[in-house]
Formats: C-alpha cells, sequence, structure tokens
C-alpha cells in the first residue's frame, strides 16, 4: 500500500544517514525550522518512492577566487536526476541553499544543463525545484554563463517537453528568468519571493521602500503580476500539487496526454445545468460551476486563479482525457476581456496546443473592456496575441456559447471562423454585433429624437432586436453554430465531439515561426 504525504514526511525527518550531505544538520536544521525542506526531501517527496537516481553526486566547483577553492561539498549545492513521477520518466534539479546558500557555480549550472540535454533527448518532463541566492559572485562571468547555458536549453525545450519550476526560496536577480521560460511557476506561501531587482536597491535607486513580500511574493505574483500561477502552502503542498500537473500532460509534443479510468459516466447529464445561467443579460453567474457540473468528478484544477479573474483556465478530464478549459467569467467584469486575460488566456491556449491537449472554452462575453487605460495599455496588440493563438491551434477545439457573444470578442473566443471544429450553443445565447440596448441606439438615434415617446419606442426596438439577432439561431442557419444544445446535455456532447475529434489532422503554412503580436 502506497504510502500517505505525512508518513513519507515522517521518514524523512527519521533518517539518520544524512548528516554529512548538503551544508550539514545545522543549515539543514536551520531551513526546517523556517519551515522548509532539504532538497533531497523535496526530491523524495516528488518522486515515486524509491525511483530517483542522481546524476553528478560527487561535482565540486573548481573556483580558486577569495580562497573559495577551500571549501568544496559533493554537489556543489544542487542535486540532479530522474525517476519515476506518477510512473513516468522525470528529470529534476534541486538547488540547495544550505551549500553556499545554493548559489549557481559553473559546475552547478553544468549539471543542470547535463539532466536537461539528456530530458530532451528522450521526451521527458523537467522539473526545477529552485530555491538560490543567485549567481556564485566568486566564480565572476563564469557563473554568469551558466544561466545563460541554462536558458539556452530552457528556450530550446520550450514546446518540446513540459518544463515546470516550483520555487521554494529566494530566486532573484537573472535566476528568475529560468523559470519565466518554462511553462508553469509554483511558489509558496512565506518561504518564497522572485525579482530582478531586490529592495535595497529598489530603495536607493527610487527611494521606495518596499518588503521582499510586496515585491516579489506568491501573492503579489500570482494577483498582480502574473509571474506565477499557483499558489502552495508550503513544500509537501507544493510538490504535490507539481505531481498532479504532470499527470494532465503527456511526456513531450510527439504524445497525446495520459488517459486515466473514469468512473463518471460518459452519457451523464445534468438538469441543474437548464437553470444555472440566467436568461438575463445582465445577471452575473459562476462559470466554474458550469465547469465543475461537465467534466469528470466535477474536479477542475485551475490554472492563474488569482490573476486576471475575468478569464478562467486549467485542466479537466472528460471520459478520462485531459483537456484544456478556456471560459470567461461573468461573475467578474461581466466577463469581458481586458489585456490581463487576453495574455493569460494566449499563454494557456498555446500550452495545450504544443503538447496536444484538447482546447474546450466556454463562452460568455460581452467584448472587450473599454477605457483609455486598456486602449493605452495596448488591448489592440495583447487582444491579438488570444485571437492568434486560438487561429494557430490545431488540436481539437471545442465552444461552447452559454450567454453573451458580442462584436470582436465573439471572433477571438474560438469561433468557427478561426478553425474551430466544433461550435456549440445554449438556447440563451445571444451572438451579435454588440448588445440590444448598444446597437438600437445607434441605429435607430434619428428616430429617437423625433419620437413623440423616445423611451416607449427604444424599448420596442430593444426587443425587436432581441428576437431578430440577439439568439443563436441566425448564426445556426448560417453554419456558424452546429447545435443549439439543451445545458444538461453539455457533458455527453462534448464527449462524443471528443472522440469524434480523437484523430484529427491540422497543420499551418509552412514557415520558421509565426510573429505572435508580442
Amino acid at each position: 500500500m502506497s504510502k500517505t504525504l505525512d508518513e513519507k514526511l515522517e521518514e524523512l525527518r527519521q533518517r539518520q544517514d544524512r548528516s554529512e550531505e548538503g551544508g550539514g544538520p545545522e543549515r539543514r536544521a536551520r531551513e526546517h525550522s523556517e519551515g522548509k525542506l532539504s532538497a533531497r526531501e523535496r526530491l523524495d517527496l516528488l518522486f515515486d518512492e524509491a525511483s530517483f537516481n542522481e546524476i553528478d553526486k560527487l561535482v565540486e566547483h573548481d573556483c580558486h577566487n577569495f580562497g573559495i577553492e577551500r571549501q568544496r561539498v559533493p554537489g556543489d549545492g544542487v542535486v540532479t536526476g530522474y525517476g519515476q513521477i506518477n510512473g513516468r520518466l522525470t528529470y529534476a534539479f534541486a538547488q540547495d541553499f544550505t551549500v553556499f546558500g545554493g548559489s549557481l557555480s559553473r559546475a552547478n549550472a553544468a549539471k543542470i544543463c547535463k539532466i536537461m540535454d539528456l530530458a530532451l533527448k528522450v521526451g521527458a518532463p523537467i522539473v526545477g525545484l529552485n530555491d538560490s541566492g543567485g549567481a556564485r559572485i566568486q566564480e565572476g562571468v563564469a557563473s554568469l554563463a551558466g544561466y545563460a547555458d541554462i536558458f539556452l536549453r530552457n528556450t530550446m525545450a520550450s514546446g518540446v517537453v513540459p518544463q515546470i519550476s516550483a520555487i521554494l526560496g529566494p530566486c532573484a536577480g537573472g535566476a528568475v528568468y529560468s523559470p519565466a521560460i518554462t511553462d508553469f511557476i509554483l511558489m509558496t506561501e512565506r518561504t518564497s519571493y522572485m525579482f530582478v531587482t531586490g529592495p535595497d536597491v529598489i530603495k536607493t535607486v527610487m527611494h521606495e521602500d518596499v518588503s521582499k513580500e510586496q515585491l516579489g511574493g506568491p501573492r503579489t505574483h500570482n494577483a498582480v503580476s502574473g509571474v506565477a500561477h499557483f499558489i502552495a502552502q508550503d513544500d509537501p503542498d507544493c510538490v504535490t500539487l507539481v505531481r498532479e500537473l504532470l499527470s494532465f500532460m503527456p511526456q513531450n509534443n510527439r504524445e497525446d496526454p495520459p488517459r486515466i479510468e473514469s468512473a463518471d459516466p460518459a452519457d451523464r447529464s445534468d438538469p441543474e445545468l437548464d437553470h444555472l445561467v440566467p436568461a438575463e443579460s445582465d445577471r452575473p453567474y459562476d462559470i466554474k460551476e458550469v465547469i465543475r457540473r461537465v467534466v469528470d468528478g466535477g474536479y477542475f484544477l485551475e490554472v492563474h486563479e488569482h490573476f486576471a479573474q475575468n478569464l478562467v483556465v486549467g485542466f479537466a478530464r472528460l471520459a478520462g482525457a485531459s483537456v484544456g478549459i478556456v471560459a470567461n467569467q461573468p461573475a467578474v467584469l461581466a466577463g469581458c476581456l481586458d489585456i490581463n486575460a487576453s495574455v493569460k488566456g494566449a499563454r494557456f491556449v498555446r500550452f495545450c496546443d504544443a503538447f496536444n491537449i484538447p482546447l474546450i472554452t466556454f463562452e460568455d462575453v460581452p467584448g472587450f473592456l473599454p477605457g483609455t487605460q486598456q486602449e493605452f495599455g495596448g488591448i489592440i496588440r495583447h487582444g491579438a496575441k488570444l485571437l492568434f493563438a486560438f487561429a494557430e491551434a490545431t488540436v481539437p477545439k471545442i465552444t461552447v456559447i452559454t450567454r453573451k457573444a458580442y462584436g470582436g470578442a465573439y471572433c477571438v473566443m474560438s469561433s468557427k471562423h478561426i478553425r474551430t471544429d466544433v461550435n456549440y450553443a445554449y438556447a440563451t445565447a445571444e451572438i451579435a454585433v454588440m448588445g440590444p440596448e448598444g446597437a438600437v441606439n445607434i441605429v435607430y438615434r434619428r428616430e429617437f429624437e423625433k419620437a413623440e415617446d423616445p423611451e416607449r419606442l427604444r424599448r420596442e426596438k430593444v426587443d425587436e432586436f432581441r428576437e431578430r439577432f440577439a439568439n443563436p439561431y441566425v448564426a445556426a442557419e448560417l453554419g456558424y453554430i452546429d447545435e443549439v444544445i439543451r445545458p444538461r446535455h453539455t457533458r455527453p456532447k462534448l464527449i462524443s465531439a471528443l472522440q469524434m475529434l480523437a484523430h484529427k489532422v491540422d497543420s499551418n503554412p509552412a514557415k520558421k515561426h509565426g510573429n505572435i503580436p508580442l
């Protein structure tokens, strides 16, 4: 019988044969007192039991500056190797803060690069457990070169094998750019932070007082900057989340995601869905409740939960198959698309497309968020990122319009016109250039000015517009909607469509790469 997380932790605490590893028991005890695990303890929790194989355990640095040659520790501050996660091959490195503060040396970087090269050769995910004070100052440019060597491999591996970064301590200066290139970043409460320039420098140069937590803590990067994708309570929670995240992904871009047995019937309907989406277009509701009622077991692993909450993205399963979900959230900003939501959605769509994960879109969008802040911030350019991502994607794509689909946002949110395979709509769907109120104010403006009772005429025209245009049937007549479905049948319809698209083959024109509007 497999051990629980608590049992594994207790076993790690009781081990006595590691007193000489890393920076020694005193430094390791200091890490424990701060709520952190050691590098090896983290790897023990990450990998399936007794499956981790260490590489380069005896490597030491070769620096002779500032008397550092007298301080040599086997492994030189990073543990690297490979093993099984959920029974599948995975490569990983774990920086050891007890050795030179986990700082990156030439030898240290070479160890990391070696396992990244191996991962690319065999096609397996890479997990980085980051806990480092940065470049090793005593080595000068050699340590900087080590970072650049890692950055290059992060870039070459992007879209080829999944890359996940867990920030389990400090990550500052140039060190932040390796995680930034990877697919997902996880941070832990109270013990992790990321920033390019620290609080002391900011105070000196900009005369701003800010703490490490305010500047680069997990809440800042999950909710404000959008740099990080997940917040974990502590190291064990973070490592468990990494394992869960990997379960939705294939080993590489040539394979399909793993499929699991599902006890949730594929033909299950849910009558509650018939009443979940309000008919009134101005009433909010939680799109996550729709998602949970449709997917296997109601389980939805949300990504970027605290950032740009007007768009929801994440992983789920349908009939045991991994899917990526993108959904407008009517409960936040009425589901409008803005700069942050567009960037968040585009990045997620491109990840799913790179790794053969089908895309399910739940659409309820009144348009792009208006205002000078959005226009000056480049909503045109950023909104185009989401459009580009959906249009470029060649994986199976299915869209369900639950209510509003207005204007350019209708086109962007995986419409039929940008190669979406199957498009459904509920009877509550409103597909139009704009909402009825705004449309009649433009079309009938002169009539309203001349009318004896303009308000009564306006109400009549709004009702007429809604009846003629603000429904899914005009789009269905034109073939832009494949079927108007009852909400209760969403799950079986999606599963049937996914099965039909299982062997879909699509491609883009031959080119080195597109020029997405970055």
